[in-house]
């Protein structure tokens, strides 16, 4: 095995097995963990506590207790989050964040103090005018709040130091994941859909240090070989997140390569970066009010459409691949107006309905293969 090879299957291994790499890294760093629910908990200020962020984005499992307390038409990530959490599978966090985006996760703030009382929640409101002044300040505000909550947790005061090191370290690791994904269609054989997906997946269960030094590492290494001929069809892939497993293999045995994505689970926690100027916690605040194309943030303007469309041509895609989280009310409001964009724009679209536990993915195999059929 070359060094290529030990590096991807390190963070395939990690991915595939994120609570045994999160306490793996606990015991080797010393570190409490502090579970992340989606979509934009500041991180920064969990590591500049001396703490470990941990992804919670649910999982392929069969959900029989969160019904309880969730109905059956919220999203698949959520009840599978609560899912474990009553199975007891984030004891080992000291606490989790929740950021109240929608009504399913302003639900779930509800029902967690019951539901999982042995797991600490920090709950956190995004405001929706993020972009106006009242907004950014209001964001800042709640900034503090958590900063103090994860002092507790930490019992160590984070200093402003902290916080600046904490974005150093997160600015470095968002520029390397945007040189990642930009070299893809390079590689589009050691990178396939599936591969990729977990490459960047493992970043939510390793400390972002080592995890960058890996991606770097894996990068000047892929450098070294010649580019692999691109056999197949380039997709922009949009949504909240692009799994299970079944998914991603029915893309791979298609030969369809992601070139570039609007994932919510992935490009989206990178592609903007902190503004130079102001405290720490300003530059954290500006960061989210400037990040656009978002579903879950709120877009006046309404820039996803055009965005996807930028994705298309800077990377001379084939067309877009929607996959739809089943019951994701913001994502399901955007998608008749970018729908229409793209059509309005002649970019072949593939729409998929998706949850993270399917009892069979033979119509989306059907569906994808149609589509590779069509765009050939």
């Amino acid at each position: 095995m070359n060094r290529i090879q030990e590096i991807i299957a390190e963070l395939v291994e990690t991915a595939n097995h994120p609570a045994k790499a999160v306490k793996a890294s606990m015991k080797e760093t010393g570190k409490k963990a502090v579970g992340c629910f989606p979509y934009y908990t500041p991180d920064e200020i969990i590591y500049a506590a001396g703490l470990l962020p941990v992804g919670l984005w649910g999982g392929q499992t069969d959900i029989k207790l969160a019904d309880k307390y969730l109905q059956s038409f919220c999203c698949s990530i959520m009840r599978i989050n609560v899912e474990q959490g009553l199975k007891g599978m984030y004891d080992f966090l000291s606490a989790v964040i929740i950021p109240a985006y929608c009504d399913t996760l302003k639900c779930i703030c509800d029902n967690w103090h019951v539901a999982v009382p042995q797991t600490y929640l920090i709950p956190m409101v995004y405001p929706q005018h993020r972009k106006i002044a009242a907004g950014v300040a209001y964001l800042i505000d709640e900034y503090k709040r958590v900063q103090k909550e994860l002092e507790t947790i930490a019992g160590k005061k984070i200093t402003e130091k902290d916080l600046e090191d904490s974005i150093v370290l997160y600015e470095d690791y968002r520029k390397t994941m945007r040189q990642f994904t930009a070299i893809v269609s390079k590689y589009s054989k050691t990178l396939n859909a599936k591969t990729r997906h977990l490459i960047i997946k493992a970043a939510y269960f390793m400390d972002k240090r080592l995890y960058t030094i890996k991606i770097k590492e894996l990068m000047e290494e892929l450098k070294k070989l010649p580019e692999e001929k691109l056999d197949g069809i380039k997709v922009v892939v949009t949504g909240i997140l692009a799994e299970t497993d079944a998914l991603l293999d029915a893309f791979v045995q298609n030969k369809i390569v992601f070139v570039a994505d609007d994932l919510a689970h992935e490009s989206r926690q990178f592609r903007t970066s902190v503004r130079s100027e102001g405290t720490a916690l300003e530059r954290l605040a500006y960061r989210i009010a400037d990040h656009d194309g978002c579903s879950l943030l709120y877009d006046e303007e309404k820039k996803h459409g055009q965005l996807l469309i930028d994705l298309v041509r800077e990377n001379h895609a084939d067309g877009v691949v929607v996959c739809m989280m089943k019951f994701c009310n913001p994502e399901e409001f955007d998608y008749p107006i970018y729908k229409k964009e793209l059509e309005a724009a002649g970019i072949p679209m593939l729409y998929l309905e998706i949850e993270q536990k399917m009892d069979s993915a033979e119509q989306i195999r059907t569906r994808i293969q149609s589509f590779a059929e069509m765009v050939k």
